[in-house]
């Protein structure tokens, strides 16, 4: 009995928020566990959809998992069903800015967002990885990229589950607001058109140059220009480029704690797995801390996942993080000069406010 007031101090001393940072930890270390037992091949992939899927309700938790699954079916679907006529630069920009821009404005418009976002993510990621890897069939690419999602997705549910019916009887979570259809909105619309072109300039810079990291790259200009609907105006440059600078600035920060990692572990295993847990934390802390910082706790968790859930523990390496690291700096190169030269041309108009954070989507 005498144990019970200090127990008792203890609990009230952890918070929802708290409860929150363990769940995610949880839900990626299982993910690992769970994609090494499918036999994924890209094993990071799954700790990403560990770790992105989770939220404090457990029914937004399933229903981010259900949609995230089904974006990544249908856009690998679609992008098997077109392969054979992408023989050309020509047409796989065009191909990447017409689902691009239509995956992008139905993310930023309709109720299901978070499908129509993956759809548009994995068809880039698909045509892209074929640009790059033409060796490699398309098939292989999309097989294994849906197991991993299905494996990130089931370790995250699992844990928000079982954290349902034990530790939020506790520390319940607060349901966000449902999402709404916007309907039509030409201000998305012109912006998802941005996106589609910047898709389509990284496909011919790609032709002409041979830049590496294409897929991170593609991946990077679509979550960028993931903000609220009513946040763009006249142009979407302010809202977008702070979100570009928070992405270089987590990645940036996550390759250098991951590098850290990689260099006392030396392939130990526990170190590596210890340094995964550390930065999971530190970058969920961020998202659920200052709504400025939030994208910046993103890229950094996703940076150290990236370099420290290797296929296997022994090949763990810096060069993941960095080429996520490069793919944003590329990004930023292509949509940046799209932004600007809209922005220079846009009508004046007042510009409409909207806290940044309201009604995001996700993304990656």
């Amino acid at each position: 009995m005498a144990q019970a007031p200090s127990f008792k101090r203890l609990t009230d001393r952890i918070s929802a928020r708290t409860i929150d940072e363990a769940e995610v930890v949880a839900s990626v270390l299982l993910a690992i566990l769970v994609a090494h037992a499918m036999g994924a091949t890209n094993v990071s992939w799954a700790a990403f959809a560990g770790y992105m899927v989770m939220r404090g309700h457990a029914a937004e938790t399933v229903l981010r998992g259900v949609l995230r699954i089904l974006g990544t079916i249908a856009g690998g679907l679609l992008a098997l069903a077109v392969s054979p006529l992408l023989g050309s630069p020509f047409a796989a920009a065009l191909a990447l800015f017409l689902v691009g821009s239509g995956a992008l404005y139905a993310a930023l418009t309709a109720r299901r967002s978070y499908a129509w976002l993956f759809l548009g993510l994995t068809f880039a990621m698909v045509v892209l990885d074929r640009i790059e890897h033409p060796g490699i069939a398309a098939r292989d690419f999309v097989e294994t990229r849906i197991l991993e999602t299905v494996a990130g997705t089931l370790a995250c549910v699992a844990v928000s589950l079982a954290s349902t019916f034990t530790l939020r009887r506790r520390w319940p979570a607060t349901r966000s607001p449902r999402p709404v259809s916007l309907g039509w909105h030409p201000e998305a619309f012109r912006h998802a058109l941005q996106a589609g072109v910047a898709l389509a300039v990284l496909v011919a810079l790609a032709a002409w140059l041979h830049v590496p990291a294409l897929a991170q790259s593609a991946i990077g200009i679509m979550a960028v220009m993931i903000v609220p609907a009513d946040a763009i105006g006249a142009s979407g440059l302010g809202p977008v480029s702070r979100r570009l600078l928070h992405r270089f600035i987590g990645c940036l920060a996550g390759a250098a704690i991951a590098a850290v990692f990689l260099f006392l572990a030396q392939g130990r295993a526990p170190l590596l797995i210890l340094g995964t847990i550390l930065g999971v934390v530190l970058g969920r802390h961020l998202e659920n801390g200052d709504p400025r910082h939030r994208y910046v706790g993103t890229q950094l968790a996703l940076a150290i996942l990236i370099a420290l859930v290797p296929d296997s523990y022994a090949d763990a390496a810096i060069e993941p993080a960095l080429t996520r690291l490069a793919g944003v700096l590329i990004g930023i190169a292509v949509l940046e000069p799209v932004l600007l030269a809209w922005h220079a041309l846009a009508p004046r108009r007042p510009a409409q406010t909207a806290a940044e954070d309201r009604g995001e989507i996700g993304g990656i």
